[in-house]
């Protein structure tokens, strides 16, 4: 059984050990083997004695880490057969193009392709506001839903940038209950407690909490779109959190941390009963984004320049050219979750005090 594509796709793309195939990622289990996309966009888990592909009963490997006893990732890009494990597909390194026009052309023609080739029916958008989320938004002309507390960022963003872009908007207001109901849900679904990754995935599946109770079958997402272009301040400072000495060198590491990231974001959603959308991770769009130039990703202080110029052909100037701030921050779930803990007497003088209040909303079986 293959997610994301279909088997001939994936046949094609081990018998070219294409990495970029055209797809919006792909795992499971074909002709006898395991599989999984270059960027593990798809979700994919064996049990942890069977990880080197030695072992490959159906029930040894599933789409949730919940579906096993004792769970680890599959390699992103890798093939076992259930004698060994291959790493078939690596990140490409295509040239750049030096030519601006033509570069930016090519990304405008692959996010174009991208938006078309997702299903608009029964989608709507997570929309924070900003350039990644409001392209995607104009280029599916799907509903626009934020979750946010009183107050936030992202509530407000998001309003004021439905309100420049004409577009109706539904926000999910949350209070301290929402989360307290959703966390040992949430941090089940995606195998995780620690406090970073549970922040990040709360406003994610609540928002798709409220899409899929008003029928809907998908939610489209922005992701991808900061590891892709250039989106991070330590990428173009090229400060101590990354370890490449040039901007190209710093996207390409932040790209190479997609395949944990994603399974995170993939299983909240799913949680919540909704398909996840993300046309910016298409094959064609990363293809495009990997030969941009420097200039294209880093500006002086200008990050994402490439795709904020792109997106400035769709969208008003001010949605394509603002700043928004990370979602656990934008949408206050982090500092309310960090509220939650202390009130439950995990104090900040504790050594990652949410943390030990997310596992202990677990083992009271919450």
């Amino acid at each position: 059984m293959i997610r994301g594509t279909d088997a001939a796709t994936v046949r094609d793309a081990l018998e070219r050990a294409e990495s970029l195939p055209g797809t919006f990622g792909f795992a499971g289990e074909l002709d006898g083997r395991l599989v999984r996309d270059v960027l593990g966009r798809v979700p994919l888990f064996v049990e942890r004695e069977g990880v080197d592909g030695s072992v490959l009963g159906r029930d040894s490997w599933a789409f949730s880490p919940t579906d096993l006893a004792d769970p680890v990732p599959f390699p992103a890009g890798a093939v076992a057969d259930g004698v060994e494990r291959t790493q078939v597909w690596e990140l490409p390194e295509p040239p750049v193009e030096a030519d601006h026009d033509r570069a930016l052309e090519r990304v405008d023609r692959a996010i174009g392709r991208a938006a078309e080739a997702v299903d608009a029916t029964d989608v709507a958008v997570a929309f924070s506001g900003g350039v990644d989320s409001a392209l995607v938004a104009e280029l599916l002309d799907a509903p626009l839903y934020v979750a946010g507390f009183p107050g936030s960022h992202d509530v407000a963003a998001a309003r004021t940038a439905a309100e420049a872009m004409g577009r109706e908007l539904e926000v999910v207001t949350l209070e301290p209950a929402d989360l307290e109901r959703a966390v040992p849900t949430v941090a089940r679904a995606i195998g995780r407690t620690n406090a970073m990754d549970v922040q990040i995935a709360l406003p994610l599946y609540l928002v798709a909490e409220r899409v899929a109770a008003e029928g809907f079958d998908a939610l489209a997402v922005g992701q991808g779109a900061d590891e892709l272009f250039g989106g991070y301040e330590k990428v173009a400072r090229l400060d101590h959190r990354v370890d490449a000495d040039t901007v190209r060198g710093a996207v390409r590491e932040q790209i190479h941390t997609l395949p944990d990231q994603l399974p995170r974001d993939v299983l909240a959603l799913e949680a919540a009963g909704v398909e996840p959308v993300a046309p910016l991770l298409h094959d064609d769009v990363v293809d495009a984004a990997l030969r941009l130039p420097t200039a294209l990703l880093v500006d002086g202080e200008i990050r994402k320049r490439g795709l904020r110029i792109v997106a400035g052909e769709y969208l008003p100037d001010s949605v394509a050219t603002r700043e928004k701030k990370a979602v656990q921050y934008g949408s206050l779930v982090a500092r309310e979750l960090d509220r939650l803990a202390r009130q439950a007497g995990y104090k900040r003088r504790m050594d990652d005090h949410v943390t030990k209040y997310v596992e202990a909303l677990l083992e009271d079986g919450v």
